[in-house]
């Protein structure tokens, strides 16, 4: 469901330093069966900097094409015809975000997903990946989307493999070194739905 997000309703500083508002307490995993998905906003956008980048460079560096993108996600990613989508506490607080980037002619990457660390195994990524998935298959033209990311987050390639998500060298070979980190490949099946 998505529904307008009152900026003042942030549980917290309204700066996105303050790690997204929820991260001095646990969210619980009842929390998300509550979790409502929000469009892109520029009063959004830090939110999405801030998860990302706590992820990234607490497991990699983050590189010069994530700091990019993650400092202007309008430009490379909505204005181009792109999504992201955030995940919203019941209290308001923002705790996780992720992108559909376009990168080639019909092609998609579902790119710079995260989730709070406080939110974590709550439920409240899978419903932020459905949701991405949703939208992919919504946008026109696209009929490949696919993600890059690394072994060693063992827990996110678990998930997209249970959301549908196959391991693919020829997504490899395209597009994987996008990354310096990336070891991992996957595509995600578009079967267009009827609206």
């Amino acid at each position: 469901m998505l529904r307008h997000l009152n900026p003042e309703r942030y549980g917290g500083p309204r700066d996105a330093s303050s790690a997204c508002g929820i991260a001095r307490r646990r969210f619980r995993k009842a929390d998300a069966m509550t979790v409502t998905i929000q469009p892109f906003t520029d009063v959004l956008a830090p939110h999405f900097h801030t998860i990302n980048a706590a992820w990234i460079s607490t497991m990699f560096a983050l590189e010069p094409h994530d700091e990019e993108v993650l400092a202007d996600p309008r430009g490379f990613i909505v204005d181009r015809g792109g999504e992201v989508l955030f995940a919203v506490a019941p209290d308001g607080g923002v705790i996780g975000a992720g992108a559909l980037m376009p990168t080639a002619p019909g092609c998609v990457e579902l790119t710079k997903m995260g989730v709070l660390e406080a939110a974590r195994g709550t439920g409240a990524g899978g419903l932020l990946l459905a949701a991405l998935i949703e939208h992919a298959r919504a946008m026109p033209g696209v009929d490949t989307l696919y993600l890059l990311t690394n072994h060693r987050c063992a827990a996110a390639v678990h998930l997209y493999e249970k959301a549908g998500f196959r391991h693919d060298a020829a997504i490899m070979a395209r597009f994987g070194g996008d990354y310096a980190r990336c070891d991992v490949a996957m595509r995600c099946p578009l079967e267009k739905t009827d609206a």
